[in-house]
C-alpha cells in the first residue's frame, strides 16, 4: 500500500473534518491526497456548498490522482462528507516516484489518466453547462479550418449519437442548432456546420 511505496517522512497524515474542502476545481494543489478512510463527495461547489454532485468515493482511495499524473489542475471540487483520514504527499515527491516507473508503465498510466480526465470533464460539463453551451463547446472541439480560413464541422455521426455524447435528446440538439443559426453563430445544414462566429461560440461555451 502507500507506506510500502513511499517513505513515511514524505507523507503528512491528518484528519479532515466533515465539510472540509479537500480539493478545489481549477486549482493545482501542492499535495497528492490519499484517503485512508471516510467518504468524500465529488462535484461542483457554489460558494461554500456542493451544488452539483457527481458522486462519492470512500477510502482507501487516491483522490484525483489523475490531475497529478497529467500535471493539470483538479477537475472537480472534493469535500469530506464524513471525518476523513488522509495522507498528503508533496507533488514533487509524487512526480519523482512517477518518473521512476518503467517507461511502459508510465505510458499506460498516462493513457488511463487521460481517458479518466476526459470522462470527468464531460460529466462536469453536463452538470455545469446548459444544452447550448455544451453544443457550442462540442462544435468548437470538432471544428476544422480550411485553407481559405473558414471554420466548419463535418458531421460524420448521426445527430442522435452526437446528442447522446452531449447528454441531451436529439430533438433538443436540433432545436439548439436552430437557435445558434438564428443568432448567426453558425450556418449551413445537413452534414456541414459552418462556424460563422467562433468567438461568440467560445463566449457561449465559457471557454
Amino acid at each position: 500500500m502507500l507506506n510500502a511505496e513511499f517513505p513515511d517522512p514524505a507523507v503528512e497524515s491528518t484528519l479532515a473534518r466533515q465539510g472540509e474542502v479537500l480539493l478545489q476545481r481549477g486549482a493545482t494543489p501542492a499535495w497528492v491526497v490519499y484517503v485512508d478512510s471516510g467518504r468524500v463527495a465529488l462535484g461542483l461547489m457554489e460558494e461554500t456548498a456542493m451544488a452539483h454532485q457527481l458522486g462519492t468515493v470512500e477510502g482507501p482511495f487516491w483522490l484525483e490522482a489523475t490531475a497529478a499524473v497529467l500535471c493539470l489542475p483538479s477537475a472537480v471540487d472534493a469535500v469530506a462528507e464524513t471525518d476523513v483520514w488522509v495522507r498528503r504527499m508533496p507533488l514533487p515527491v509524487f512526480r519523482t516516484w512517477l518518473n521512476g516507473l518503467p517507461g511502459f508503465a508510465q505510458g499506460v498510466l498516462h493513457d488511463v489518466a487521460m481517458a479518466h480526465r476526459q470522462q470527468t470533464e464531460l460529466a462536469v460539463s453536463r452538470l455545469a453547462k446548459d444544452a447550448e453551451a455544451r453544443c457550442a463547446e462540442w462544435l468548437l472541439a470538432h471544428a476544422q479550418t480550411s485553407a481559405q480560413g473558414s471554420v466548419a464541422v463535418q458531421l460524420h455521426q448521426r445527430k442522435r449519437l452526437i446528442a447522446a455524447q452531449l447528454g441531451i435528446a436529439p430533438e433538443t440538439l436540433s432545436r439548439v442548432l436552430r437557435h445558434l443559426r438564428e443568432r448567426s453563430l453558425i450556418s449551413g445544414s445537413g452534414r456541414v456546420v459552418n462556424l460563422v462566429d467562433p468567438g461568440g461560440l467560445r463566449s457561449l461555451a465559457g471557454v
